[in-house]
């Protein structure tokens, strides 16, 4: 049999051989495809497999901290500190059964030795105290804090020494941050006098240099405890010898602070930043240099003292106050991490065992559960 075509006359046998190197093409082209498919299919799965691992050696702490804040860092916390760096216990034996507190306003460093903060942290301005809310006290015991570590209401009953507030209610701006400036971890004993009279009129002198000056203020407000034989009331609940409060002005480099003996003696002095931190133990504006830590400006002890349009005027240079020394990074970013990876009102502090929990503990276990049947599954397809 002859086929007509182009080119003349095909036999059949012309043609039967030219159908069969046809098909041997197409079964070699269609070899060729899925072996290239193959190669892409397996590229990609080496890929998902490079990435889960990488996740699993590297991005665990990472992708714990974005399940369990919604965000790598809370900036309302951080913001309460001047240029987002919290103060820092210098002294080791402060660092025992602390809880890093971040408030609605303020943020504390509570201490379960004393049962009481340590420090208060503020960042004040003008918008903030313009709104004004009715005072209603509640005051409540802090339940973020171990039971054990916990001051409580019945600590300061008949104790004769007031629940005195480090971060004041005036200060707060919603009924959130009110509610919080009633926790007993933003309290101290305080001496009647001290607290309603002294600590009263130098907290409105805060204010009125915020308000009238049009500025903003950090501020740092805490106990001083000096000597070997402490007083307590209630469950252990140690009375401050002194409460202290520093502020400083970014604006015009102002900077101070107020001391206060924890009596009835209406006494009070300004000091400099590096005189505090010599008594207390602590870097209470790590961001600031020690030259800056030595000025030290008049403060007004009331609002009426401070004039609108007049600024603080220069007092002395503090040589002989023995400053806090320098942190490093790594510490500033220990301590930034403390505050910054909780939510507000959400402590983070130390255990049942008074340790801080480490990143690996305290990744969520669905996220190593998720990470390691994505590698099972993987190394199962490959098979």
């Amino acid at each position: 049999m002859n086929i007509q075509c182009a080119g003349g006359l095909l036999s059949s046998k012309k043609v039967g051989v030219i159908v069969v190197e046809m098909a041997k093409n197409k079964r070699s082209k269609s070899f060729l495809w899925s072996q290239k498919a193959n190669q892409n299919g397996m590229k990609i799965l080496l890929g998902l497999l490079a990435t889960g691992s990488f996740a699993m050696a590297f991005g665990q702490e990472k992708i714990s901290q974005w399940a369990t804040n919604g965000t790598s860092t809370n900036t309302a916390c951080l913001n309460q500190f001047y240029r987002d760096v919290p103060p820092y216990l210098a002294k080791a034996s402060l660092q025992k059964d602390s809880y890093p507190l971040c408030f609605n306003g303020f943020n504390v460093m509570y201490s379960g030795v004393s049962k009481t903060p340590l420090w208060v942290a503020e960042y004040l301005n003008p918008k903030r105290l313009a709104t004004k809310i009715k005072r209603e006290d509640n005051f409540h015991e802090e339940t973020r804090v171990p039971e054990r570590h916990r001051a409580l209401l019945s600590d300061y009953r008949a104790s004769g020494y007031d629940r005195g507030h480090m971060a004041p209610n005036a200060d707060m701006g919603d009924t959130s941050a009110q509610y919080d400036s009633f926790s007993l971890a933003n309290m101290v004993p305080q001496a009647p006098k001290n607290n309603q009279q002294v600590w009263r009129e130098l907290e409105e002198a805060t204010r009125a240099i915020v308000s009238k000056h049009k500025q903003d203020v950090y501020v740092v407000t805490g106990p001083i405890f000096s000597g070997k034989k402490l007083k307590t009331i209630g469950q252990g609940v140690i009375v401050p010898t002194a409460v202290y409060k520093a502020i400083y002005l970014p604006k015009t480099g102002a900077i101070g602070a107020y001391y206060a003996p924890n009596n009835n003696s209406l006494q009070i002095k300004v000091v400099s930043v590096c005189y505090l931190e010599e008594q207390l133990g602590m870097n209470l504006f790590p961001q600031l240099t020690e030259e800056q830590k030595r000025n030290t400006y008049k403060l007004p002890l009331n609002a009426t003292a401070v004039k609108a349009g007049k600024k603080l005027e220069y007092s002395h240079w503090d040589a002989e106050s023995q400053c806090a020394e320098d942190i490093g990074s790594e510490q500033i970013k220990q301590t930034q991490q403390q505050f910054g990876q909780q939510k507000t009102g959400t402590a983070t502090g130390s255990d049942e065992n008074g340790s801080s929990p480490s990143p690996e503990n305290a990744a969520p276990s669905w996220i190593k559960q998720l990470l390691t049947m994505l590698l099972q599954f993987l190394l199962q397809f490959l098979k």
